[in-house]
């Protein structure tokens, strides 16, 4: 069960839940791929060449590129990990932001404190449809999501269930 199925107060519900675009995955599996990819075309090079000696300079190439694939492996398994670590979302009383693996860090901010929502896309991201989302709260409390899908979907939940509390808490009931 999720972090966030589990802090539920009574009559809480999920309004939303931000996800990792998938750019992100891609990013996570080229930054393996790619590198395992030139290593294999340098090693069917260096088994086509004559075997001279070990100053062939394709089994240089194959040393340098087996480091940059271990770099790979760590930023790949990194980035996974990153993902499946981390929960985004809002509920009908909050927002809630979950990330860690030995450790959980959280940041939960109340809806009525929502002072300001901001979207944050570059070029290539509102081509794409990603972007980061920044929550500040009253008092200095502000929290900056990771790389989202639909991060104008994201905020209109925000600003959709914070108008239901604000009407919810209206002396008016309306």
């Amino acid at each position: 069960m999720s972090y966030i199925d589990q802090s539920l107060g009574d009559g809480e519900t999920i309004i939303a839940r931000a996800h990792f675009h998938w750019l992100y995955n891609l990013s996570a599996w080229g930054s393996l791929l790619l590198p395992l990819l030139v290593e294999l075309v340098l090693y069917v090079e260096a088994i086509q060449q004559p075997p001279v000696d070990s100053s062939n300079p394709y089994y240089l190439g194959m040393l340098l590129v087996g480091l940059w694939v271990l770099w790979g492996l760590f930023t790949c398994v990194k980035l996974l990990v990153i993902k499946g670590t981390t929960e985004i979302g809002v509920t009908s009383h909050r927002f809630v932001e979950k990330h860690g693996v030995f450790s959980m860090h959280t940041s939960e901010i109340a809806l009525p404190n929502i002072e300001g929502v901001k979207v944050h896309q570059s070029f290539t991201a509102r081509m794409f449809g990603f972007g980061t989302v920044t929550i500040e709260g009253t008092g200095v409390d502000s929290t900056t999501t990771p790389q989202i899908a639909n991060p104008v979907a994201f905020v209109r939940a925000i600003q959709t269930a914070k108008e239901h509390i604000a009407a919810r808490n209206s002396p008016t009931g309306a």
